[in-house]
């Protein structure tokens, strides 16, 4: 097994969980902001602040979950015996660009997440269409998340 091959391996798998966990920290940062300023609006009006707006604010922490079974995945095809030669390189690849599609994936959501929680607190309603909405932005991360362990395991013949 050749070091600099499996080292290769190993970044892209560390870099998959490194961009997911970089937009899920983006994605429940603007979520949560928005969360904050939604429940201030209601203490000025003297409305009880709903808690359900910490499902909106949690949404996007999914993705980090994601690129660390990614890592798992790929860190274990990496250190195979059969992890084929010149491997490294398309594990690294592989690693960068679903990283950053999941991490998109979690920003993205967060800014939805964000529309929701303010929505949410002011009208007390919307709950099942706004969970829709993030939910769909979500199947991105999971497609991507599928997509991902299928080429990474096909790195080990």
């Amino acid at each position: 097994m050749e070091e600099i091959n499996v080292a290769m391996g190993i970044a892209g798998a560390v870099i998959a969980l490194g961009l997911s966990a970089i937009g899920s920290s983006l994605g429940t940062g603007r979520a949560g902001a928005s969360a904050v300023g939604a429940w201030k609006k209601c203490y000025a009006q003297g409305k009880p602040a709903p808690f359900i707006l910490l499902s909106y604010v949690g949404a996007p922490i999914t993705q980090t979950l994601y690129g660390m079974i990614v890592m798992f995945v790929m860190i274990g095809t990496a250190t195979k015996e059969s992890f084929l030669p010149g491997g490294g390189i398309a594990m690294l690849l592989i690693g960068v660009f679903s990283g950053l599609a999941m991490g998109l994936s979690a920003y993205f959501q967060g800014i939805v997440a964000a529309g929701a929680a303010d929505s949410h607190a002011e009208t007390g309603s919307g709950l099942a269409n706004n969970m829709s909405a993030i939910g769909i932005v979500e199947t991105v991360a999971i497609f991507v998340m599928v997509f991902t362990l299928i080429a990474a395991v096909r790195l080990a013949a």
